[in-house]
């Protein structure tokens, strides 16, 4: 297939990009490299697909239509994967505009472009963060998630309400997927993984909010990769005993599907820190902190719908993942 990726310098786009490579796929890459985080680490993932073939690189803002209409009009994907978003929980108390430009104005251009251009399915990425205040655990795409507890989570559960239009009004298969916590090699400085494996190698604290009674559903990124690329195979269709009496959330009378991508396995934070002093051999200096606004205490995906319809449930232990990163990171910064 052609398959047009958007974020393909971020960390989950990079590293789907060359499963797709990999499987003989040819891949349409769009990022803009913006500087919400170290532009250097993208530019490293970059380069290790520029230089493949099959793969084309295009630089430009999702909210740019006319740059984002081209790349349609130019190279004319079978399918499509939205992951290009601004990203971040914290950073949307500080730089809600950002949220707005990138996760709805970039998100319209890219429906748009699908639905003039007979993409055959889109695949898009929602957030675990749409469960809000929400505390029947685990998640089910099934619950309602009409209270988001930060803008961030506000923009991908709209995002997912305007992928079901557009379901809806032009038969345009959707799928969204609900990434719980995403960490590996590669991963996004501003993540904790990254921010406590970078301080306890300098010696420094690290801030563990909630006083490190957080629990998260940590999944590893060769999961959720896998996870992308079974619904991105598997193309979205009606539910046939959808009813409107007793509406499901995670399913419609359109081509709509939902799923949670996550391990099923929620970890308790100071377990987590303490697997990672193990990996890097030391010790954390914790600097015990209150929960942050527009953070929630625990995530928990439910999965059962993800193995039902692809076959697929994510199974990487905390403990492997961890020492990949580490590995990596220590390649990665000669540390």
């Amino acid at each position: 297939m052609k398959v047009l990726v958007t974020g393909t310098a971020g960390f989950i786009g990079s590293t789907l990009s060359h499963r797709l490579l990999d499987r003989g796929d040819e891949v349409i890459g769009i990022d803009n490299l913006n500087d919400y985080y170290d532009v250097n680490l993208k530019i490293a993932r970059l380069d290790r697909l520029t230089c493949r073939p099959g793969f084309t690189d295009i630089r430009c803002d999702l909210e740019d239509r006319d740059a984002v209409e081209k790349a349609f009009v130019t190279h004319k994907p079978d399918r499509v994967v939205n992951l290009a978003a601004q990203a971040g929980v914290r950073y949307s108390l500080e730089n809600p505009r950002a949220y707005i430009d990138a996760n709805l104005v970039g998100f319209i251009n890219i429906l748009e472009g699908c639905r003039h251009h007979e993409v055959e399915q889109l695949v898009y990425a929602s957030s675990s963060s749409v469960y809000g205040a929400n505390t029947e655990m685990p998640f089910s795409i099934h619950h309602n998630v009409d209270h988001p507890l930060s803008l961030y989570a506000a923009t991908k559960k709209a995002n997912e309400l305007m992928a079901h239009t557009y379901s809806h009004l032009y038969q345009l298969p959707t799928t969204g997927l609900r990434f719980f916590t995403v960490y590996g090699p590669w991963g996004r400085p501003d993540m904790a993984l990254f921010l406590f494996t970078k301080s306890i190698l300098a010696g420094e604290p690290i801030n563990v909010f909630n006083h490190g009674n957080h629990r998260r559903d940590f999944t590893y990124i060769d999961d959720i990769v896998e996870g992308v690329i079974r619904t991105l195979d598997s193309v979205a269709t009606p539910n046939p005993d959808w009813d409107g009496a007793n509406p499901d959330s995670g399913t419609s009378m359109a081509p709509y599907r939902l799923y949670n991508i996550g391990s099923n396995q929620p970890i308790e934070l100071m377990r987590y820190i303490e697997i990672l002093e193990e990996c890097l051999g030391k010790k954390a200096i914790k600097n015990m902190l209150p929960m942050q606004p527009g953070d929630v205490p625990a995530t928990y995906a439910d999965v059962d719908d993800l193995i039902t319809d692809v076959g697929y449930q994510p199974n990487t232990p905390i403990e492997t993942g961890i020492a990949n990163f580490v590995e990596w990171y220590r390649d990665f910064y000669k540390v």
